[in-house]
């Protein structure tokens, strides 16, 4: 029995059909259900909350919803979910851990459950002209897989549905709020020169670097997409109220909150995910030493994205972080816009492996990545090479100095 009303999914079902996201799509009964669902999972749970993110992918948000609104105390909605898991033929290795996060997770979430507020924030939404997208919607972006059980269980966004296509072929540009004119220079250079090789832009919204990425976006007539750290309805920071409303012309303006949710630090953090997963790449043009901009590095690093820093003047404290990312990290310098494409695309060194060079130098170096080292025996499997052969491929390929060997295995440099 699901904890929404017939007339609470009735009233659901014409707001959705006033959105033009949903305009055409079906709105069968369950449709309707899992968008009010997933309406008011994204108002109870903060984002990357890992815990909701495997409760909605086990049980579905419906029924992970229902198990939460029934349940009178912490220890009972361990015991019905892990129930329910065990019905449907789920299970942890860690079963005893399991219940004591998903007890940990009533105390954050009961404060929170109300199945009207599930329909307001989508009311509000329809009165903002802003938009709930799901991830049965076919504009879905499918690089939040990358997320795992950190995904968004929806996104509220403001602008054009279908630029969300866009971000197949996107770069994320971030850095200082407090940039310098060299920075803002290169930034302005570097998108221009991205948007004409067809990418779309992602940041987030804010000052410095970010704000000139947007705005060289938009000068460029490209596609530029803002994520937000609050709710859908706080432009923020205010002092962009005007540009961020350009982007939402031109572009989109996204978050994963609903109306009303002030930004805070720690959503600003979990937005920078977002940001990476979003992008085929992410570019740190300007960072301080601590600068929130690693952060998103750090995001597309783990999820094995390209991450490329640009460098700056060694007396800039504002290049401070990015001559650290290419310290401390597999981030690689980058100084042009084609060298981002290449970053982006996986082909800065293929031109080295044609003309006189057998196909097994290029299989060989398909196989490695910058950032994760590989043995002979994986680069064998992927390639699909013998063991002597890759040995000698990568014994020649070193002596070029295109490939490396370090503690982690083989990477290509």
């Amino acid at each position: 029995m699901t904890v929404f009303t017939d007339e609470l999914i009735d009233q659901a079902r014409s707001e959705l059909a006033g959105m033009s996201t949903y305009a055409g799509l079906p709105q069968s009964r369950d449709a309707v259900t899992d968008a009010l669902a997933r309406s008011a999972w994204s108002g109870i749970g903060e984002p990357g909350d890992r815990v909701m993110g495997w409760l909605c992918e086990v049980l579905g948000p419906v029924l992970a919803l229902d198990a939460l609104h029934s349940a009178a105390n912490p220890g009972e909605f361990s015991a019905g979910v892990m129930a329910a898991s065990l019905e449907l033929g789920l299970y942890s290795d860690d079963t005893e851990g399991l219940a004591v996060e998903l007890r940990e997770a009533y105390d954050r979430w009961s404060p929170r459950i109300s199945a009207p507020e599930a329909l307001a924030h989508i009311q509000r939404a329809q009165r903002l002209g802003a938009r709930l997208v799901t991830p049965s919607h076919p504009a879905w972006p499918d690089s939040l897989a990358r997320l795992g059980h950190h995904a968004p269980v929806a996104l509220w966004l403001r602008g054009d549905v279908r630029h969300l296509e866009s971000l197949n072929r996107s770069i994320a540009i971030v850095g200082a709020r407090a940039s310098t004119g060299y920075g803002e220079h290169v930034t302005m250079e570097l998108t221009s020169g991205l948007v004409s090789s067809g990418f779309a832009i992602v940041s987030g919204g804010a000052y410095g670097i970010d704000g000139m990425a947007h705005r060289a976006t938009l000068a460029s007539s490209g596609t530029t997409v803002a994520v937000l750290a609050g709710g859908i309805d706080r432009l923020y920071p205010s002092g962009h109220d005007a540009l961020l409303n350009r982007v939402i012309e031109q572009g989109l303006v996204l978050t994963e909150l609903p109306c009303g949710f002030a930004p805070t630090k720690w959503r600003f953090l979990q937005r920078n995910r977002l940001i990476a997963a979003l992008s085929n790449a992410t570019v740190v043009v300007e960072a301080g030493w601590r600068s929130g901009s690693l952060n998103t590095a750090h995001h597309a690093l783990d999820m094995d994205i390209p991450v490329g820093a640009v460098p700056g003047p060694v007396t800039s404290a504002s290049s401070n972080g990015c001559h650290r990312l290419l310290r401390e990290t597999p981030a690689v310098c980058v100084t042009t816009a084609s060298e981002i494409v290449q970053l982006a695309t996986g082909t800065g060194s293929q031109e080295e492996f044609e003309g006189e060079d057998s196909p097994n130098f290029i299989r060989v170096s398909d196989a490695l990545s910058r950032r994760t080292g590989r043995s002979v025996s994986q680069v064998a499997t992927i390639t699909g090479l013998g063991l002597s052969d890759v040995t000698s491929v990568l014994g020649i390929l070193s002596l070029r100095g295109t490939v490396r060997e370090n503690d982690a295995g083989w990477v290509r440099v």
